[in-house]
């Protein structure tokens, strides 16, 4: 990541470019650090005052750097604006200015917030988004392995942005894990590329523990649905799947726990059900659920908040078709001792994650305050659902009454990683139970999830059934709050960079109120 600092104006280091995040031009919004740049700006919006539009203004040379470089927010004040116009801005106005040549760029905030609390935060967040470069091209083009040298931060409030950067770039470089992971191609993160890159991540985080299980007969003992879809690739060293266990615990008490279970499938073919007419490229990405736990977990590393343990699960495998690979029909009894019956290879993800999450579940269904969660991108019905860039987050029964969904969306809704909140319903219980005397669950129809009636509600209950968290529902003598989460239309574009999400939306639920 780019060395990042806090200065109080642009003559504290050699910028070669100053960054005005701001809503307008007036007094209010140029305050501080940035009202020396006002006369500027003003004579420009007199000439060019169309809305929106990113703005380089050359400066005098008796100004201490050459480029200003406008970036509006917009109006904040509409029903529909939200913290995003920040972040958004941000990373508009740092990419004009790499492209202008910058290579220290000084981001200054604006003073009018909106009245939203973590506007510094977002915008810085914003900026270090634009100068992430990828994993691939650091590794094979050292000269190209930053954007820029160097970003400085300045705002009219100082006392205020200091945390603001801590945290900022704390989670971005849990996001910086997640999109190594999740954007790198199928075989520079296969599965036992993954487990060597988290090594290498955590190796001296002395707080975060892993373990990582690779042997192929543990894995077809103790997590036979993710052994299924591992088949076509056992015995393939460089794709053999990897489960790769984290865990946070913090000094002192701990009053919460969470775990989470990422679907990580490094390269999805769709199985038997070949993904056919063009729409496999980019399943290189179906590994960004995973790459999330693992961003989370660097946080945690660089945050040590206190109050709460963290546990985590990585479900990597490799989808391939091949002469071993499992087929629709088949029965496979999962680790919770349900017979489940395979109706269609590509709904793969839910295979990986069902036994780790029934193995977490036994290991931390007495811990303090358990929160489960499985985080996946795992279907194309979510994308047509909410649109690009929310998440979404379905509860089961003790998970709604306690209003995890709706807290995990007010806190994404603080730091821009946003979410929309679904519901399970009885029709999806329905939809997953056995439809003959051989099996206990269906584990898929035979259409895509976009041509599925609630397409993207159904796999949360087979998550539940086949994991034996159905034992665990608010009739039941020990309740578990269990979420699943989507994040097929939150992982970003392709082609393009991951968003990283969620790690921002975790990090403001469980971190923010515990450093």
């Amino acid at each position: 990541m780019v060395p990042v600092e806090l200065c109080k104006d642009e003559c504290e280091g050699n910028y070669d470019a100053v960054v005005i995040v701001a809503t307008g031009v007036s007094e209010n919004d140029l305050g501080g650090c940035v009202s020396k740049f006002r006369p500027y700006l003003t004579a420009y919006k007199e000439v060019d005052d169309v809305e929106g539009e990113v703005a380089v203004i050359a400066l005098p040379e008796n100004m201490p750097t050459k480029r200003l470089v406008y970036t509006p927010t917009g109006p904040l004040d509409r029903d529909y604006d939200d913290i995003r116009r920040f972040g958004e801005a941000a990373h508009a106005g740092i990419k004009r200015a790499l492209k202008a040549g910058s290579k220290r760029p000084l981001l200054a905030l604006s003073t009018q917030t909106g009245g939203m609390q973590f506007y510094d935060l977002v915008t810085i967040l914003g900026a270090l988004e634009a100068l992430y470069v990828p994993l691939e091209i650091r590794e094979a083009k050292p000269d190209k392995s930053k954007k820029a040298e160097h970003l400085g931060v300045c705002n009219f409030h100082p006392e205020h942005i200091s945390q603001a950067l801590n945290l900022a770039t704390a989670i971005e470089s849990g996001r910086t894990v997640a999109r190594d992971i999740g954007g790198s191609d199928p075989e520079r993160m296969s599965a036992p590329n993954v487990e060597m890159y988290v090594k290498q991540v955590f190796a001296d985080a002395s707080c975060i523990k892993v373990d990582v299980i690779s042997d192929e007969k543990v894995i077809e003992k103790e997590y036979p649905l993710l052994a299924a879809v591992n088949r076509a690739a056992r015995g393939i060293k460089r794709h053999c799947a990897r489960v790769i266990f984290l865990e946070y615990v913090p000094e002192g008490p701990v009053e919460t726990t969470v775990v989470l279970v990422g679907k990580g499938v490094t390269y999805d073919t769709g199985g038997t059900d070949i993904k056919a007419g063009g729409v496999m490229a980019g399943m290189h990405r179906d590994k960004c659920g995973a790459a999330a736990v693992a961003g989370f977990f660097q946080v945690l590393a660089q945050l040590k908040p206190k109050g709460i343990k963290v546990i985590g699960g990585m479900s990597m495998v490799r989808n391939s078709v091949g002469p071993d690979s499992y087929v629709a029909d088949e029965i496979i009894t999962s680790r919770a001792g349900v017979r489940v019956r395979v109706g269609n290879t590509d709904a793969e993800g839910r295979m990986a994650m069902a036994d780790v999450l029934c193995h977490l579940k036994e290991k931390a269904e007495n811990e303090p305050d358990p929160h489960f969660f499985t985080i996946a991108t795992l279907t194309g019905h979510a994308c047509l659902s909410v649109g690009d860039g929310y998440s979404i987050v379905l509860e089961n029964g003790p998970a709604k009454r306690a209003e995890v969904g709706s807290s995990l969306q007010q806190a994404g809704n603080l730091v821009g990683d946003m979410f929309e909140i679904s519901t399970i319903r009885r029709e999806d219980y329905e939809f997953h139970k056995g439809k003959s005397e051989y099996e206990d669950v269906l584990q898929c129809n035979n259409l895509p999830s976009s041509r599925t009636p609630r397409g993207h509600q159904t796999p949360s209950a087979f998550l539940i059934m086949s994991s034996g968290l159905d034992k665990h529902g608010i009739n039941a003598e020990k309740p578990l709050k269990y979420c699943h989460i989507d994040i097929a239309a939150s992982s970003g574009p392709f082609p393009g960079i991951p968003s990283g999400a969620p790690v921002a939306a975790f990090t403001s639920k469980f971190i923010l109120a515990r450093i």
